[in-house]
């Protein structure tokens, strides 16, 4: 089911009612929400729901016995079976079909028959999220981080609709929590969760449909027989294109879970304005980025045993994130091209080439092992750190810096979005092979709307928390009059269809 349809707006209304009809009443609120996920999910193929049930039951079965045991081998072992079981539907779901072509071609060019079956899988969506989640929950309790929940909490922790199919990646300390607590209609903040819905619709429906339809999908489908200016402004509008989709996803499911009384993690802080490829990360799907640190690059080993240790471990991250995005090489390539730049950009801080090394290197060494508690006050102090660091360098080397790091982020979005390896080296060709072939893409509205987005990473602050207070001051006939002329908006320049969200696939 999708955000921004029809049938999402009847399903929320429905839901809605029932989640405060039945908000002070805890165990039928709980059943009622996970029926409600799950018709959420199965809208789109009902038979994944035992999926779901399944890898909700193997978390919850998992987590209790890690609770029990009280031998630290022991836990370590049952730990380390429970994240492999939880792992294994995923395994299969995304990554047999890309294994099995491999292997087969491998074995083929060694002159050995395979006989490893082929089979045409289809992706569960959401799967990556999901697993993601019940692992985070099962290691916690394994790290004694968080307490045994419910099942009923735990089920509803998995399959909570506003999260489910695309993120954020939300901890159990951070949901779990709160679906224990009775939640108050009287402190709902209508207007903040209006704010993000009407931006993230904004920017999925008119954005990002836009750009992907005048000039990324026709670049990136055919990139041999377009021009240089062509290919350009296709990779910026696709940098602009997965932005606009991804956090205008997250967005309208911040809001929502804002709608029903919760609250999720940020996970985009304008990753186009980062003034390194390590701060572009702190910026960019931050629930995922966290996720990595606390679940894979801190088990490898860290920042613990020595430089060149680190930049193993960064390496390992980075490609298995790109891994996690999707069973394809453009993906493997994609993950070691940003770990090779990170190992990079520590290589320079350490020799002192590094523009941003304080702020930088600082942040890295510190976030990697910090508690709960001073990852929280380091996230409220980015900003601050930015603007010392703008202060002190100057705007002419904060431009410099800020424009390298976009440029090295467009280069990998090329692989990201390329169907394949050859796509992807054809494309960036013709940024220097296309100036003779005319431009067939490129129009005045597909440059402004590119250059708009990217002007809104830099745009004040202020002016946005000035208009959302504005909207929480009007009372609810002038609001409801505010957001109906808003969604007319963008219902007036967006396309006839919707397609789905980026990350649906992932």
């Amino acid at each position: 089911m999708l955000f921004p349809t029809v049938d999402f707006a009847i399903f929320f209304v429905l839901v809605f009612v029932g989640h405060w009809l039945l908000n002070h009443q805890s165990h039928a609120w709980k059943w009622f929400m996970i029926g409600a996920s799950y018709i959420f999910y199965a809208w789109w193929n009902w038979r994944f729901v035992f999926l779901l049930v399944g890898v909700s039951f193997l978390a919850q079965t998992g987590a209790t016995a890690v609770a029990r045991t009280r031998s630290p081998r022991a836990r370590l072992v049952v730990n380390g079976i429970a994240v492999a079981a939880l792992l294994l539907p995923l395994a299969f779901f995304k990554y047999y079909g890309f294994l099995a072509v491999n292997a087969t071609n491998a074995l083929a060019s060694l002159g050995i028959e395979s006989s490893i079956p082929l089979i045409q899988v289809v992706l569960p969506v959401g799967i990556s999220f999901f697993t993601f989640m019940a692992i985070a929950y099962v290691v916690d309790i394994y790290r004694r981080d968080f307490e045994l929940a419910s099942w009923t909490d735990a089920f509803l922790y998995l399959s909570f609709f506003p999260h489910l199919v695309a993120g954020p990646i939300v901890r159990p300390n951070e949901l779990i929590p709160q679906l224990r607590e009775r939640r108050d209609e009287r402190h709902v903040d209508v207007a903040g969760a209006a704010w993000l819905i009407l931006g993230g619709l904004f920017k999925k429906v008119v954005v990002s449909s836009y750009l992907a339809a005048q000039i990324v999908d026709p670049v990136f489908g055919d990139p041999a027989q377009r021009s240089a200016p062509d290919a350009f402004f296709g990779i910026l509008g696709y940098a602009i294109v997965i932005y606009a989709d991804f956090s205008g996803y997250t967005d309208i499911a911040i809001g929502v879970a804002k709608l029903l009384g919760f609250q999720f993690p940020r996970n985009f802080d304008r990753p186009y304005a980062a003034l390194s490829i390590q701060d572009f990360w702190r910026r960019w799907h931050m629930t995922l980025s966290r996720w990595l640190r606390d679940y894979l690059y801190i088990p490898l080993g860290g920042n613990r045993r020595g430089a060149r240790r680190t930049d193993v471990n960064i390496m390992m991250t980075m490609i298995l994130g790109g891994l996690w995005h999707g069973a394809a090489w453009t993906f493997v390539f994609w993950g070691a091209y940003h770990g090779g730049l990170l190992t990079t950009h520590r290589w320079q801080a350490r020799h002192g080439l590094a523009a941003t090394k304080t702020t930088e290197t600082k942040a890295e060494e510190t976030k990697a092992e910090e508690t709960k508690a001073e990852e929280t006050k380091a996230e409220e102090t980015k900003a601050e750190e930015t603007k010392a660091e703008e202060a002190k360098d100057g705007w002419l080397d904060i431009l410099r810096q800020r424009a390298a790091t976009f440029a090295l982020v467009c280069v990998g979005w090329v692989f990201f979005r390329a169907d394949s390896m050859e796509t992807a080296f054809s494309l960036l060709r013709r940024l220097i092979t296309g100036w003779w072939t005319p431009s067939e893409s490129l129009t005045p509205l597909v440059v402004f709307t590119i250059a708009g987005m990217l002007a809104l990473q830099f745009w004040p602050r202020g002016f946005g928390l000035w208009l959302q207070s504005g909207l929480s001051r009007l009372k609810p006939a002038p609001l409801g009059i505010v957001l109906a002329l808003a969604m007319l908006v963008i219902v007036i320049l967006g396309p006839s269809g919707v397609a789905p969200f980026i990350y649906f696939r992932f």
